[in-house]
């Protein structure tokens, strides 16, 4: 559609250009013209259909179920735009839960690639499921325009608040006697970020990673579910995603895959690497658009997310969900993105999960 249009304005300018020259032609002469002229027309017509955009209600995708990073990070950039009025269209959050984002990535790399108002929100698995060996899926970031990273955040590790470990040595002794005796939750589907958090630790000390005892669920929210209800021992996830649990005292986390003590709610929980354990895990987020987006659409974005990042209406909700802002505009992220791919590349060859 995009294609169509510029093709058809490319048309229209030939015609006009066309029509001026031989209208010059009978005249005798060529006509001057001011900053009122037909060339100044020429000038800011692009400009001003730009600036038409968005002209409608938008979407921001959460490509798994309520209450994870994904849906808190997308109902965060919706409150933020409508609280400081940097968009005046409706803004709409949608959840579309399955396969840590395979399942929607499925359908909007096929069916969205141009429709300037379905954003999404995601974060490591976008590279991860085009990578790894288990559930792979054909479609990454390149099937995007990446907008901006907006966040950073770290994996954790924790335990129902009633549970018998107290540390990460003491579970990982128990997991290293016997890698099938405890379940392991992730709101993300096997060999994704989620899976990734929780194995990671346990790889590096020792344990065949393919032997512990995984399950995915639709979401961190879905996850959390499972460990308070008692369907699962261990949950592997970002640290943020815990906060409110942790604020109730209903979860334990026994370390942070960070390089240091993180902050707030997280204070007084040790990192890996204090407890012997040498890994970390850098969960980033970031906004997205359709791959053929429109430059007119990009460019809105790009400005209005970098108001966003900028306003005190994002740094409160920051500090409240206990989120540190990590901004990288389009550029920057989508060199970042290549980066990191070939570094979670690496990873997943070492604990032999590539594809």
């Amino acid at each position: 559609m995009i294609k169509n249009v510029l093709a058809a304005s490319l048309k229209v300018t030939s015609i006009s250009l066309l029509a001026i020259s031989l209208a010059a032609c009978g005249n005798g002469a060529a006509k001057p013209t001011d900053a009122t002229g037909d060339k100044a027309k020429e000038t800011t017509a692009p400009a001003q259909a730009a600036s038409k955009y968005p002209e409608k209600a938008l979407s921001i995708i959460a490509p798994s179920g309520a209450g994870g990073g994904w849906d808190m990070t997308a109902r965060t950039i919706a409150k933020v735009l409508s609280e400081t009025k940097a968009l005046d269209k409706p803004i709409s959050v949608e959840n579309k839960p399955g396969g840590g984002g395979a399942v929607f990535m499925a359908e909007y790399a096929t069916k969205d690639v141009k429709d300037n108002y379905k954003l999404f929100v995601s974060s490591p698995p976008i590279l991860i499921n085009h990578l790894k060996k288990e559930g792979n899926t054909p479609y990454g970031y390149a099937d995007t325009t990446p907008l901006a990273q907006l966040t950073k955040d770290y994996g954790a590790v924790a335990v129902a608040a009633n549970s018998k470990y107290k540390d990460l040595k003491s579970l990982l002794d128990d997991m290293k006697a016997d890698p099938t005796k405890l379940t392991v939750a992730g709101g993300s589907a096997p060999g994704s970020m989620d899976h990734l958090v929780s194995i990671l630790p346990a790889f590096k000390y020792g344990i065949d990673p393919k032997k512990v005892k995984y399950v995915s669920y639709d979401g961190g929210g879905e996850a959390v579910t499972a460990l308070l209800g008692g369907n699962a021992d261990v949950l592997g996830t970002d640290a943020s995603s815990l906060d409110q649990y942790v604020k109730a005292g209903k979860i334990r986390v026994l370390a942070v895959a960070s390089p240091q003590r993180l902050g707030g709610s997280m204070k007084d929980v040790p990192t890996m690497k204090e407890q012997g354990v040498d890994a970390e895990f850098l969960i980033w987020r970031g906004f997205f658009g359709p791959k053929n987006m429109d430059a007119g659409a990009k460019k809105f974005w790009e400005d209005t997310i970098k108001k966003m990042v900028d306003s005190d209406t994002w740094k409160k909700e920051m500090t409240a969900n206990n989120w540190e802002t990590d901004y990288k505009k389009a550029d920057d992220f989508k060199a970042f993105l290549g980066q990191q791919e070939t570094q979670l590349k690496d990873m997943l060859t070492a604990l032999g999960m590539q594809k």
